[in-house]
């Protein structure tokens, strides 16, 4: 458990079994984007990233990670949160690695704000607030 700020992420269970987790929260909480070549930051707007998925096995190919991007944008909702951003991968994945960070098929409604480098592209979403 956090005692400050946003929790680090989600966990999504099915039937009260933890089938998967996304991580977000705000950019400057996760310095490796920060230095990053390929994912660093885009311009000077201030974003929530979602980089990172967890699929537990037995539960893959099923859709896991399409609801837990889902689960993150709803969360990120609340007040405060205008732009979400994501780097799937947009490319036959050679190992589970490439899709640590979702696949560009969870983010369609998402906008490329920038690609570095040709499967990494920069996805944002605009959240409207209540």
């Amino acid at each position: 458990m956090t005692e400050t700020g946003p929790p680090p992420g989600l966990v999504g269970y099915l039937d009260g079994t933890p089938v998967g987790w996304v991580a977000l929260g705000p950019r400057e909480v996760y310095p490796a984007l920060e230095r990053s070549r390929t994912l660093g930051p885009v311009d000077e707007t201030a974003v929530w990233s979602v980089n990172c998925f967890v699929t537990r096995v037995g539960y893959r190919r099923q859709g896991v990670g399409d609801v837990m991007a889902q689960a993150a944008v709803q969360y990120a909702r609340h007040p405060g949160v205008t732009v979400l951003e994501a780097y799937p991968y947009d490319a036959p994945a050679s190992s589970a690695v490439d899709l640590y960070t979702g696949t560009s098929g969870m983010f369609t409604d998402w906008v490329e704000v920038a690609r570095r480098r040709p499967h990494r592209p920069i996805v944002r979403l605009q959240l409207e607030q209540a």
